[in-house]
């Protein structure tokens, strides 16, 4: 028997997560063996994980009968180093970035606090801060789906807790400005949370600001360009007053040893992640140019298509009857009924997606 009189009400009325398609999924749905299954709905690197991250797991294992530091110090270090901050002013945080959020949200959060997020974006933003009692603020994109920054401006009230900015963003790829930026960091009194999870494959990172501003906090992952995304790796770059205040609700060894040694192992191979950012590049450039649709420009590992005058749900089917899964963005806020997301393959993938996509547009 349920017990709902049990759960918050600020729990209940929150839209559950929508996570893209498994490889597991679509075998049984359609009859597909899973080799021959391309995954590229969750923006994952399909080049896998260094192989000295791989290493470091495998050394590690005989010792998961240990606690790793509780502070994960030793990953701390290495992200100093990878992003020339000082150290005081990161945390690790598992698991991946949105336990970042997680965290953040209890420390900022109190009922009638107000939290602004320019759409269409990362859901889970609206459901961290909605689920600590904030209300969400949602601000319409502009015509060419970019944040639209002065809206933003004027969705900013004496209330306002959070400004939440993806950049890139998911799921259009597009970068806000270090001038839009600025500007929204000193219009309001809360903080600007900066979503940088796609940032090793932009031209431009803002994390050099995090020393300028006490009211900006930036969050980086380890699921994207270093190949992580089962070990649920991230961190944040902010203020030292303000991570001094986040490490006291902060889970203990939130990040485990296995993690915290191949996160530093992926740090330290920067061939590999080169060879993953040249690979993304290259193909983000070749789907661009062959898809037969509206591409949007791209600066993550990810392409964002308008299959218009179709519909995102028909043309998505397609591609899923033949065993290449993409993201259909109808369940984004503001993104309409003919967007999908493409994670940016190898190149036989690629041309795969660019055939099938020429195939949906004959019909």
């Amino acid at each position: 028997m349920s017990r709902p009189e049990l759960i918050k009400e600020a729990v209940t009325s929150i839209a559950e997560y929508v996570p893209g398609k498994s490889i597991e999924d679509i075998a049984k749905k359609y009859d597909i063996d899973p080799k021959d299954i391309i995954k590229l709905g969750s923006n994952e690197n399909v080049l896998g994980p260094s192989p000295k991250a791989v290493e470091a797991l495998v050394s590690s294992a005989s010792k998961v009968n240990i606690y790793p530091s509780a502070d994960a110090s030793e990953l701390v270090e290495a992200i100093s180093v990878y992003t020339g901050l000082p150290a005081e002013n990161i945390c690790a945080s598992g698991p991946g970035m949105d336990g970042l959020l997680d965290n953040m949200m209890r420390v900022l959060i109190e009922p009638g606090d107000e939290v602004v997020i320019p759409t269409p974006t990362f859901s889970y933003y609206e459901i961290s801060a909605r689920a600590n009692g904030a209300t969400a603020v949602h601000v319409a994109p502009g015509e060419g789906l970019e944040f639209d920054v002065n809206s933003i401006k004027e969705a900013i009230t004496d209330r306002t807790k959070v400004v939440f900015l993806c950049s890139p963003n998911n799921p259009t790829g597009m970068l806000t400005s270090e001038e839009d930026v600025r500007s929204l960091i000193e219009s309001t009194k809360g903080l600007v949370f900066v979503d940088e999870a796609y940032v090793e494959f932009a031209d431009k990172s803002l994390s050099k600001l995090v020393l300028e501003y006490d009211n900006l906090i930036i969050g980086r992952t380890f699921s994207k360009a270093f190949g992580l995304a089962g070990l649920r790796i991230g961190y944040g770059l902010m203020p030292a007053w303000l991570k001094a205040q986040y490490m006291k609700i902060a889970t203990p060894f939130n990040v485990s040893l296995p993690a915290i040694m191949a996160g530093m192992a992926a740090l330290s191979d920067s061939e590999y992640l080169e060879k993953s950012i040249s690979m993304t590049v290259e193909g983000r450039k070749y789907l661009t140019e062959n898809i037969p649709f509206k591409v949007y420009d791209s600066q993550a590992n990810f392409i964002l298509v308008d299959v218009s005058p179709l519909i995102a749900r028909d043309v998505s089917e397609s591609l899923l009857k033949k065993g290449i899964i993409v993201r259909d963005c109808r369940s984004f806020k503001n993104a309409g009924e003919s967007l999908i997301r493409v994670t940016v393959g190898t190149r036989g993938q690629n041309e795969k997606v660019v055939s099938a996509f020429k195939n949906a547009k004959a019909y």
